[in-house]
Protein backbone atom coordinates (compact mmCIF):
# COMPACT_ATOMS: atom_id res chain seq x y z
CA UNK A 1 0.00 0.00 0.00
CA UNK A 2 1.62 3.17 -0.79
CA UNK A 3 0.72 6.95 0.60
CA UNK A 4 -1.80 7.48 -2.33
CA UNK A 5 -4.21 4.51 -1.48
CA UNK A 6 -4.22 5.45 2.07
CA UNK A 7 -7.63 6.87 3.34
CA UNK A 8 -7.05 10.19 4.54
CA UNK A 9 -10.20 11.14 6.50
CA UNK A 10 -10.06 7.68 7.86
CA UNK A 11 -6.44 7.65 8.86
CA UNK A 12 -6.72 10.88 10.47
CA UNK A 13 -9.94 9.79 12.76
CA UNK A 14 -8.12 7.03 13.82
CA UNK A 15 -5.23 9.69 14.75
CA UNK A 16 -7.12 12.11 16.76
CA UNK A 17 -8.84 8.99 18.60
CA UNK A 18 -5.52 7.54 19.53
CA UNK A 19 -4.53 10.87 20.63
CA UNK A 20 -7.44 11.61 22.69
CA UNK A 21 -7.57 8.49 24.55
CA UNK A 22 -3.78 9.00 25.31
CA UNK A 23 -4.58 13.07 26.89
CA UNK A 24 -7.29 10.97 28.69
CA UNK A 25 -5.26 9.01 30.74
CA UNK A 26 -2.89 11.76 31.12
CA UNK A 27 -5.32 14.08 32.36
CA UNK A 28 -7.40 11.54 34.70
CA UNK A 29 -8.31 11.93 38.20
CA UNK A 30 -5.56 10.44 39.05
CA UNK A 31 -2.79 10.65 35.65
CA UNK A 32 0.29 11.96 35.73
CA UNK A 33 -0.58 15.32 35.55
CA UNK A 34 -2.31 14.66 39.08
CA UNK A 35 1.04 14.21 41.06
CA UNK A 36 1.72 16.75 43.45
CA UNK A 37 5.16 14.71 45.00
CA UNK A 38 8.07 12.77 43.93
CA UNK A 39 9.18 11.05 47.28
CA UNK A 40 12.43 8.81 47.77
CA UNK A 41 12.21 7.16 50.93
CA UNK A 42 14.75 6.59 53.33
CA UNK A 43 14.94 3.42 56.57
CA UNK A 44 14.05 6.29 58.92
CA UNK A 45 10.33 7.40 58.55
CA UNK A 46 8.91 10.42 57.03
CA UNK A 47 5.66 12.50 57.10
CA UNK A 48 4.55 14.16 53.63
CA UNK A 49 1.87 17.15 53.65
CA UNK A 50 0.40 15.51 50.72
CA UNK A 51 -0.18 11.94 52.17
CA UNK A 52 -1.14 10.54 55.41
CA UNK A 53 1.29 8.19 57.62
CA UNK A 54 5.38 8.47 57.91
CA UNK A 55 7.05 6.29 55.09
CA UNK A 56 9.96 4.88 55.25
CA UNK A 57 11.83 1.98 52.78
CA UNK A 58 12.72 -0.98 55.04
CA UNK A 59 13.69 -4.90 54.46
CA UNK A 60 10.04 -5.78 54.16
CA UNK A 61 9.69 -2.78 51.14
CA UNK A 62 7.60 0.17 51.49
CA UNK A 63 6.28 0.40 55.46
CA UNK A 64 3.90 2.94 56.35
CA UNK A 65 2.69 4.34 60.11
CA UNK A 66 -0.28 5.77 60.24
CA UNK A 67 -1.37 7.80 62.81
CA UNK A 68 -4.00 8.08 65.52
CA UNK A 69 -7.36 8.86 62.92
CA UNK A 70 -5.07 8.47 59.32
CA UNK A 71 -6.23 5.41 57.49
CA UNK A 72 -5.63 4.04 53.71
CA UNK A 73 -7.98 2.04 51.17
CA UNK A 74 -5.17 -0.91 49.91
CA UNK A 75 -7.36 -3.41 47.74
CA UNK A 76 -10.25 -2.47 49.07
CA UNK A 77 -9.42 -2.86 52.84
CA UNK A 78 -9.12 -0.31 55.40
CA UNK A 79 -5.61 -0.31 56.99
CA UNK A 80 -4.85 1.08 60.25
CA UNK A 81 -1.41 1.97 61.90
CA UNK A 82 1.35 0.13 60.56
CA UNK A 83 1.13 -1.64 56.82
CA UNK A 84 3.67 -2.90 54.84
CA UNK A 85 3.46 -2.69 51.14
CA UNK A 86 6.02 -5.81 50.86
CA UNK A 87 9.24 -5.64 48.32
CA UNK A 88 7.98 -3.84 44.72
CA UNK A 89 9.30 -5.05 42.01
CA UNK A 90 11.35 -2.43 39.48
CA UNK A 91 9.43 -0.41 37.27
CA UNK A 92 5.82 -1.67 39.19
CA UNK A 93 3.62 0.14 41.53
CA UNK A 94 0.68 -0.48 43.53
CA UNK A 95 -1.46 1.81 44.84
CA UNK A 96 -3.47 3.04 48.20
CA UNK A 97 -6.15 5.20 48.57
CA UNK A 98 -7.05 8.23 50.79
CA UNK A 99 -9.60 10.46 50.21
CA UNK A 100 -9.88 11.36 46.82
CA UNK A 101 -6.25 10.81 46.64
CA UNK A 102 -4.23 7.90 44.94
CA UNK A 103 -1.04 7.29 46.46
CA UNK A 104 1.68 5.64 44.38
CA UNK A 105 3.84 3.14 45.87
CA UNK A 106 6.85 1.90 43.83
CA UNK A 107 10.05 1.39 42.88
CA UNK A 108 12.46 3.07 40.07
CA UNK A 109 15.93 2.63 39.74
CA UNK A 110 16.34 0.82 42.82
CA UNK A 111 14.64 3.12 44.86
CA UNK A 112 11.37 2.89 46.80
CA UNK A 113 8.86 6.04 45.69
CA UNK A 114 5.64 7.26 47.06
CA UNK A 115 3.94 9.65 44.21
CA UNK A 116 0.40 11.37 45.87
CA UNK A 117 -1.84 11.73 43.25
CA UNK A 118 -4.76 14.82 43.78
CA UNK A 119 -7.27 15.40 41.30
CA UNK A 120 -7.63 18.90 41.88
CA UNK A 121 -3.50 19.83 41.12
CA UNK A 122 -3.06 22.94 39.26
CA UNK A 123 -1.38 21.04 36.47
CA UNK A 124 -4.18 19.14 35.79
CA UNK A 125 -6.99 21.47 36.46
CA UNK A 126 -5.20 23.34 33.81
CA UNK A 127 -4.95 21.23 31.06
CA UNK A 128 -6.30 21.92 27.81
CA UNK A 129 -4.44 19.72 25.41
CA UNK A 130 -0.70 18.89 23.80
CA UNK A 131 -0.04 20.19 20.83
CA UNK A 132 0.72 17.57 17.56
CA UNK A 133 1.69 17.90 14.19
CA UNK A 134 -1.20 17.14 12.01
CA UNK A 135 -1.22 13.13 10.89
CA UNK A 136 0.32 12.44 8.01
CA UNK A 137 0.57 9.19 6.15
CA UNK A 138 4.04 10.00 4.97
CA UNK A 139 5.67 9.07 8.45
CA UNK A 140 4.32 5.70 8.16
CA UNK A 141 7.28 3.36 7.31
CA UNK A 142 6.98 -0.24 6.72
CA UNK A 143 9.88 -1.61 8.52
CA UNK A 144 11.48 -4.91 9.59
CA UNK A 145 12.43 -6.03 13.67
CA UNK A 146 15.65 -7.58 13.52
CA UNK A 147 15.87 -9.81 16.88
CA UNK A 148 18.72 -10.39 18.63
CA UNK A 149 19.86 -13.96 19.03
CA UNK A 150 19.43 -13.43 23.35
CA UNK A 151 17.55 -10.52 24.59
CA UNK A 152 19.97 -7.77 25.70
CA UNK A 153 19.96 -5.45 28.77
CA UNK A 154 20.51 -2.02 28.04
CA UNK A 155 20.43 0.39 30.77
CA UNK A 156 19.76 4.19 29.80
CA UNK A 157 19.37 7.30 31.96
CA UNK A 158 16.26 9.15 33.43
CA UNK A 159 14.45 12.24 33.07
CA UNK A 160 15.75 12.45 36.96
CA UNK A 161 20.06 13.23 37.04
CA UNK A 162 21.72 10.29 38.81
CA UNK A 163 18.69 7.63 37.86
CA UNK A 164 18.85 4.72 35.71
CA UNK A 165 16.81 2.44 34.19
CA UNK A 166 18.05 -1.60 32.70
CA UNK A 167 15.30 -2.68 30.15
CA UNK A 168 15.81 -6.16 27.79
CA UNK A 169 16.31 -5.34 24.94
CA UNK A 170 14.40 -8.21 22.33
CA UNK A 171 15.86 -6.34 19.27
CA UNK A 172 16.17 -3.20 16.59
CA UNK A 173 13.79 -1.70 14.37
CA UNK A 174 14.98 -1.15 10.80
CA UNK A 175 13.26 1.38 8.37
CA UNK A 176 14.21 3.59 5.62
CA UNK A 177 13.71 8.03 6.25
CA UNK A 178 14.79 10.46 3.79
CA UNK A 179 17.12 7.82 1.46
CA UNK A 180 18.66 6.41 4.97
CA UNK A 181 18.26 3.50 6.56
CA UNK A 182 18.04 3.50 10.29
CA UNK A 183 18.25 1.05 13.25
CA UNK A 184 16.24 2.05 16.80
CA UNK A 185 16.58 -0.44 19.85
CA UNK A 186 13.76 -1.51 21.00
CA UNK A 187 12.64 -2.26 24.15
CA UNK A 188 9.61 -4.53 25.16
CA UNK A 189 6.17 -3.33 24.94
CA UNK A 190 2.96 -3.59 27.47
CA UNK A 191 1.06 -6.09 24.99
CA UNK A 192 2.84 -9.44 24.81
CA UNK A 193 5.10 -8.97 21.78
CA UNK A 194 4.49 -5.65 21.39
CA UNK A 195 7.66 -3.27 21.14
CA UNK A 196 8.19 0.04 22.54
CA UNK A 197 11.46 2.65 21.09
CA UNK A 198 12.15 5.77 22.64
CA UNK A 199 13.90 8.03 20.49
CA UNK A 200 15.24 11.87 19.85
CA UNK A 201 15.74 13.45 16.56
CA UNK A 202 16.37 17.11 14.76
CA UNK A 203 13.51 18.00 16.08
CA UNK A 204 13.95 17.55 19.70
CA UNK A 205 14.36 20.54 21.65
CA UNK A 206 13.01 22.65 18.52
CA UNK A 207 9.22 21.89 18.18
CA UNK A 208 9.23 18.24 19.97
CA UNK A 209 10.09 17.66 23.79
CA UNK A 210 14.10 17.73 24.02
CA UNK A 211 14.59 14.56 26.19
CA UNK A 212 12.36 11.72 24.68
CA UNK A 213 9.18 10.60 22.45
CA UNK A 214 8.10 7.23 22.33
CA UNK A 215 6.66 5.06 19.51
CA UNK A 216 4.55 1.61 20.29
CA UNK A 217 5.52 -0.50 17.75
CA UNK A 218 2.49 -3.51 16.96
CA UNK A 219 3.94 -7.03 17.23
CA UNK A 220 6.08 -8.11 14.07
CA UNK A 221 4.79 -10.46 11.60
CA UNK A 222 5.82 -14.16 10.64
CA UNK A 223 8.16 -12.46 8.76
CA UNK A 224 9.53 -10.04 11.19
CA UNK A 225 7.55 -7.16 9.02
CA UNK A 226 6.69 -4.20 11.36
CA UNK A 227 4.96 -0.63 10.92
CA UNK A 228 6.35 2.17 12.55
CA UNK A 229 4.08 5.29 12.31
CA UNK A 230 6.01 8.24 13.47
CA UNK A 231 2.30 10.43 13.66
CA UNK A 232 1.97 8.16 17.16
CA UNK A 233 5.28 9.50 18.25
CA UNK A 234 4.09 10.42 21.61
CA UNK A 235 5.51 12.57 24.99
CA UNK A 236 6.18 10.67 28.21
CA UNK A 237 5.33 12.04 31.36
CA UNK A 238 8.41 13.75 31.93
CA UNK A 239 7.78 16.18 28.84
CA UNK A 240 4.57 17.72 31.48
CA UNK A 241 6.09 17.34 35.14
CA UNK A 242 9.55 16.93 37.14
CA UNK A 243 7.82 14.32 38.87
CA UNK A 244 8.46 11.37 36.36
CA UNK A 245 11.20 9.33 36.07
CA UNK A 246 10.76 8.23 32.35
CA UNK A 247 14.14 6.62 30.58
CA UNK A 248 15.89 8.24 28.10
CA UNK A 249 16.85 7.12 24.99
CA UNK A 250 19.88 4.85 23.92
CA UNK A 251 22.28 6.81 22.35
CA UNK A 252 21.77 4.56 19.28
CA UNK A 253 18.41 5.79 18.71
CA UNK A 254 19.26 9.59 17.81
CA UNK A 255 18.29 10.03 14.26
CA UNK A 256 19.83 12.80 12.33
CA UNK A 257 16.25 13.64 10.46
CA UNK A 258 13.76 16.15 11.67
CA UNK A 259 10.54 13.97 11.89
CA UNK A 260 7.62 16.36 11.95
CA UNK A 261 5.12 14.05 12.85
CA UNK A 262 3.66 13.08 16.59
CA UNK A 263 3.17 15.38 19.86
CA UNK A 264 5.06 18.81 19.82
CA UNK A 265 5.73 20.21 22.92
CA UNK A 266 3.68 20.20 25.34
CA UNK A 267 2.21 24.04 26.66
CA UNK A 268 3.27 23.65 29.88
CA UNK A 269 6.96 23.61 29.23
CA UNK A 270 6.17 26.52 26.44
CA UNK A 271 5.19 24.61 24.02
CA UNK A 272 3.31 26.76 20.93
CA UNK A 273 -0.24 26.41 19.94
Amino acid sequence: MTVQDIDRTGFAQEWEEWHRQKEEVLAGPHGFLAITSLRWLAPEPARFDDAPGAWSSTAEGVVVDLAEGEELTVDGTVVRGRHAFGVIAERDSVYAAAGDTLIEVAKRGGHDIVRPRHPDNALRTSFTRTPAYDPDPRWVRQGRFVAYPQPRPVTVGAAVEGLEHVYDSPGQVEFELEGETHRLTAFNGKAPGSLTVLFTDATSGVTTYAANRSLQIAPPDSEGHVTVDFNRAGNLPCAYTDLATCPLPPTENRLPVAVEAGERIPLERGGQA
